[in-house]
């Protein structure tokens, strides 16, 4: 194991999840962090403490690293941020070339939350679900992102400070090959089945590849890489 203790970033999405399986595979001890930020797909919230207390209880060679969870309410985000994800409006294109689900300065905000508690908790990694593949354009999901974070949460915080990110270079179908890599079939059902990923906040529809109201752009890029992974494309 190349560091003692890691936090992941989590959201109780497929993402986060299969980041948190990596990093309990990886590291001898783990803990999470989640924020509140007045998403409109608040449930993900609830979602992600089942989803740690499945991984608790099905997942022996991991329960007793993961430790543990911190629950920030950051709703300052939500109040100067005006998006798809904290309010109520239609699903759209920007002309700037974003969705209005980009929320700006989200990703940055947390990882500098993150590597404050990192700090008081004697953590030297942080890991994140950010990637550049399969992802909806966001500019702080960029790897040249997530460098220049690394070197000024170092600098800021006078140690060194590793941001992983392990899947910065893998589409959908890949990352749901990862999560079989590492936790098989049963970890492949608990991301079907209590993970959250719908912008929507819908969890009344039920797919092969999850819970989501199945048109939003997270829900297609889901389903998508489901079913090449499915099929072995």
């Amino acid at each position: 194991m190349t560091a003692p203790k890691a936090i992941v970033l989590f959201s109780g999405g497929q993402d986060s999840t299969t980041c948190l399986a990596w990093a309990l595979d990886k590291y001898a001890q783990v803990e999470t962090i989640g924020f509140d930020y007045g998403q409109r797909h608040r449930v993900e919230l609830d979602c992600r403490r089942t989803v740690l207390e499945r991984i608790r209880g099905g997942f022996a060679q991991w329960a007793a690293r993961l430790g543990q969870d911190h629950l920030l309410d950051i709703g300052v985000l939500g109040q100067i941020s005006d998006t798809a994800l904290t309010g109520d409006a239609r699903i759209v294109l920007q002309a700037d070339g974003l969705p209005n689900t980009f929320v700006p300065g989200r990703n940055l905000l947390f990882l500098t939350l993150a590597a404050a508690l990192a700090y008081r908790r004697g953590c030297a990694v942080l890991v994140g679900g950010m990637s550049q593949t399969d992802y909806s354009g966001y500019p702080d999901c960029r790897d040249d992102a997530m460098q220049a974070m690394q070197t000024a949460l170092s600098l800021g915080m006078a140690r060194p400070l590793a941001i992983e990110t392990p899947l910065m270079w893998l589409d959908k179908a890949q990352t749901w090959q990862l999560a079989a890599d590492l936790g098989g079939d049963s970890l492949i059902e608990i991301i079907r089945e209590d993970t959250h990923t719908c912008y929507q906040g819908d969890r009344r529809r039920r797919h092969d590849w999850g819970r989501g109201c199945g048109a939003c752009p997270a829900c297609e890029l889901r389903a998508a890489g489901y079913r090449r992974w499915r099929d072995g494309v």
